[in-house]
């Protein structure tokens, strides 16, 4: 059972994610907050697996809470579900450390979607933010030299990981197996000091 907890300012916008979500057989909702510091009180005491959080809220915004939850509890998985796709809200978000990033007008099975891979470790997005992540790193492949002490075999890694390809795709594109990329993927965490694997697609990026 995925563990939610529903951040949104919005009572109506919560009750409709509330009934989406525990129409799932794998999905419970164990709390709902108005603000980004109810949020970050709640997360401490109902350990959720996954945080839907919104970023502009009154008082404690959504990425100032991102960023607390993440450090005071790094196994909890922020996806972030706003208005506001733009690059204003959405770096500051992934680098305040949530795993993914999700429009409110998605269809309600990419927001399911996007919990379940949340909760397995992936990064969802909702591909027009996606598309946007992977024209930048094409770009920045042009324009930036090669991150010092990486292999061949991790630059590769590292590319994909910044357009959003998951660790089986990637060993699939580089035929090789998913735990050979996992352990890339460690090693490409530590040489970059990235703590999830969104910083690390951001190394690739510049951001």
């Amino acid at each position: 059972m995925i563990r939610v907890l529903l951040v949104d300012d919005q009572q109506l916008i919560r009750a409709g994610l509330r009934m989406l979500c525990e129409s799932q057989p794998d999905i419970e909702v164990v709390g709902e907050a108005g603000n980004g510091h109810d949020a970050t009180r709640l997360v401490e005491r109902l350990s959720p697996d996954v945080v839907v959080m919104d970023l502009r809220m009154p008082g404690v915004d959504g990425i100032t809470a991102t960023g607390r939850i993440v450090a005071e509890r790094p196994s909890v998985r922020v996806v972030v579900l706003t208005t506001f796709g733009d690059d204003d809200h959405l770096y500051p978000a992934l680098t305040a450390g949530a795993c993914g990033f999700l429009l409110k007008d998605a269809p309600p099975v990419q927001l399911l979607d996007g919990i379940r891979r949340a909760a397995a470790g992936d990064s969802p997005f909702s591909p027009e933010v996606l598309q946007r992540l992977v024209r930048r790193a094409v770009h920045a492949r042009t324009v930036t030299p090669p991150l010092p002490g990486l292999t061949a075999r991790e630059r590769d890694i590292l590319e994909l990981v910044a357009e959003g390809l998951s660790n089986t795709e990637i060993a699939e594109r580089l035929h090789i197996g998913v735990t050979t990329v996992k352990t890339h993927i460690t090693s490409l965490m530590a040489k970059t000091g990235s703590p999830n694997r969104v910083r690390l697609a951001l190394c690739w990026t510049g951001g």
